[in-house]
């Protein structure tokens, strides 16, 4: 096999959650130009449909719009099957689903708190627990990617716990997984993306000061493309990653070395 051809997905079968916008939108470009046919899921239905039209045309791939929310088991299980019933199997799995409070530790209350351990770790988990047991009843070497944050690694002036502990169990859950199911030729990785422009971070990038502190913080001076996570998305898919388990690989213009 050559090198090129250690990238390619297809004939593969992927699921990516949080698509209704942002980085969701980039790995599923991602995956289905690779080759791959892809599940995707949000909560917000009108744009999952939409996004799910745009990505298909624009790579000849299918691309299948599913509403769920990943706090909620039921959803979870109905995703999983309605990929196993479309596609035949789950080869790849993409956790992108996320949300953030910004509430320090003083205001946020116990409620808004669970709401984002619910999605973007307890989500992930239960995903991932149900993705995995329908790739070893299949005997499929899958690939799990968890998309947390430098924020999972490093803490800074956002007032924004609830997300900091989040994405730092999402590490160390990645690391646990990769271990538990590297027998089974299951890897579990996880990538960890610097401050790029998207629905989420709208709200900060246009905070002059705060976009003067991140730039300040990266070494390369900017703010990433969506675009240059799309190489390591199908790096990790594929099996040209095929011996790295329980990784994490920062996409961060240099911050983790700073």
């Amino acid at each position: 096999m050559g090198a090129l051809d250690l990238f390619s997905l297809k004939g593969k079968s992927a699921i990516v959650t949080g698509v209704s916008s942002g980085l969701g939108i980039t790995f599923t470009e991602a995956l289905a130009e690779a080759g791959a046919d892809v599940i995707i899921c949000a909560r917000r239905v009108e744009k999952l449909k939409q996004n799910a039209e745009k990505i298909a045309a624009k790579t000849g791939r299918k691309i299948i719009p599913v509403e769920a929310d990943v706090s909620k088991e039921e959803d979870i299980i109905k995703l999983v099957k309605t990929c196993e019933d479309s596609l035949g199997k789950i080869d790849i799995l993409i956790n992108n689903a996320g949300i953030v409070n910004s509430k320090s530790s003083i205001d946020i209350t116990k409620q808004e708190w669970d709401q984002v351990i619910d999605i973007n770790l307890t989500g992930t988990f239960l995903l991932s627990k149900y993705a995995i047991k329908s790739m070893l009843e299949k005997k499929i070497k899958g690939s799990v990617i968890n998309i947390t944050s430098i924020y999972g690694l490093f803490g800074d002036i956002l007032p924004v716990p609830s997300y900091y502990a989040s994405k730092g169990a999402l590490v160390n859950l990645t690391r646990a997984m990769g271990v538990e199911f590297a027998g089974s030729g299951i890897r579990v990785n996880a990538i960890a993306p610097g401050v790029f422009p998207s629905e989420m971070t709208t709200d900060i990038l246009s905070n002059e000061a705060l976009a003067s502190h991140f730039k300040a913080r990266t070494p390369m001076g900017r703010f990433g493309d969506p675009n240059e996570l799309k190489g390591v998305a199908v790096f990790l898919a594929s099996d040209a990653s095929s011996y790295i388990t329980g990784h994490i690989v920062t996409v961060d213009g240099g911050w983790s070395s700073a």
